[in-house]
């Protein structure tokens, strides 16, 4: 194997030791206006690292014992950790072990796409507690909201979330959601372009964080897939449309415009009157046109887990093809990021993500030759609701989660 390839073994991505966080730059801080940061930075540690001790968790962090007692105190008072029980076996006194209490936090996290609505509320440990999905084409503000608005009072009916304790909504929504033109978009769906999205969820008085399903998708994987391992990775989104997420030492990077990873839009060929975007071939609806056209209209999403025969010959072809015209702009991503690896998720079957993944990886090795690193390929560890859970992590993010550019607030 060429040494500029970086391969994993199956288990490299899930199999981690003890996440330092002074090693990944995202220690605490001895600044008198640090403790928020502070607070977040031990949750983290305890998120990444539990059962741990006290003294453990000042090692990570790189705070003092005094500190960690008193943090670690105000946590338990707030309910957010507990206490699992004492390590034994060791000099002195048994040390109290720590955990992130899973009904500490809830947040819910709705994905809203061309092609469907997908919901689902996590505990604080990033547990599925309730999910639901519809499959809904185009819908409108008014479809979403009485989605949204049913699903709400299951949930709480169920006993599953402690509404109380519900830290947002999260909102995962494709950017340019009405003004891209697919197959079959109602002529008023650009209402989307103009439809204030925090304003539809207000009545629930909850606060609302809106991101880009890629990158919510991406976060998500960040937070509970593959990225606990692989800190620098770019996330291809395979959904109606195709998106990119962009995370870079442990942390989603927007970009100037709040844009970055927008391969979807990448024009194929020369310009024309209409020009062809990656999009229109690499995604859901470009799959459902190719099979279409090779004599299998109207399979729809469940019809890809059944594949067989010549519509699953079909399908091998669309794959090879999306392998063909992606392994340029995924070269492109080697050379200026050099991520530890690309990873493909969104609602393909694991089936067809497999074969594209093999396919990319042959086309990369062969057409990246002179490339000085090339990333892995792999299926996402989080897929079809990556997304949506990503957008739960959203509110999580914003009142518990360690953040950089808070730090930076704080020190200026």
């Amino acid at each position: 194997m060429p040494s500029s390839e970086r391969m994993p073994s199956g288990t490299e991505f899930a199999s981690l030791d003890r996440v330092n966080l002074v090693s990944t730059g995202l220690s605490g801080t001895n600044l008198e206006r640090g403790s928020s940061h502070n607070l977040r930075v031990t949750l983290q540690a305890i998120r990444l690292n539990a059962p741990i001790t006290k003294v453990e968790l000042a090692e990570i962090t790189g705070l003092t014992p005094p500190s960690m007692t008193n943090i670690t105190r105000k946590l338990l008072a707030d309910g957010l950790i507990v206490e699992t029980g004492r390590r034994r076996g060791e000099r002195g006194q048994p040390a109290v072990e720590l955990a992130i209490n899973a009904n500490g936090a809830f947040s819910v996290g709705i994905n809203i796409d061309r092609d469907h609505i997908t919901m689902v509320a996590l505990d604080f440990l990033g547990r599925v507690r309730a999910r639901v999905a519809e499959e809904i084409a185009f819908a409108m503000p008014e479809q979403v909201i009485d989605f949204f608005t049913r699903n709400l009072a299951a949930i709480r009916a169920s006993g599953e979330v402690d509404m109380d304790r519900i830290a947002g909504i999260g909102v995962a929504i494709p950017d340019d959601f009405g003004r891209v033109d697919m197959p079959l978009r109602p002529s008023d769906f650009g209402i989307w372009e103009t439809f204030d999205l925090r304003q539809l969820f207000a009545a629930h008085d909850l606060d609302v964080f809106i991101e880009n399903d890629a990158s919510a998708a991406a976060i998500g994987e960040l937070q509970f897939g593959h990225g606990r391992a692989a800190q620098t990775f770019f996330y291809v989104l395979i959904s109606a449309g195709l998106g990119g997420g962009l995370v870079i030492d442990g942390h989603q990077v927007r970009g100037a415009s709040g844009r970055s990873g927008e391969i979807g839009f990448l024009p194929l060929g020369k310009a024309r009157r209409k020009p062809i975007n990656l999009q229109d071939v690499v995604s859901l609806s470009g799959l459902f046109g190719h099979l279409a056209a090779a004599g299998f209209p109207d399979v729809g999403l469940g019809g890809l887990g059944k594949l067989k025969g010549a519509m699953a010959e079909a399908a091998l072809a669309w794959s090879e093809k999306a392998a063909d015209l992606l392994c340029e702009p995924i070269l492109v991503i080697n050379a200026a990021i050099d991520p530890e690896a690309i990873f493909i998720g969104g609602r393909l079957p694991a089936k067809l993500v497999d074969s594209l993944c093999g396919r990319l990886a042959v086309n990369i090795r062969h057409r990246g030759a002179s490339l000085p690193a090339r990333a892995p390929v792999l299926r996402a560890a989080l897929a079809e609701d990556a997304a949506a859970m990503g957008a739960a992590i959203l509110p999580f993010s914003s009142r518990f989660l360690p953040s950089r550019t808070a730090l930076m607030k704080i020190e200026a």
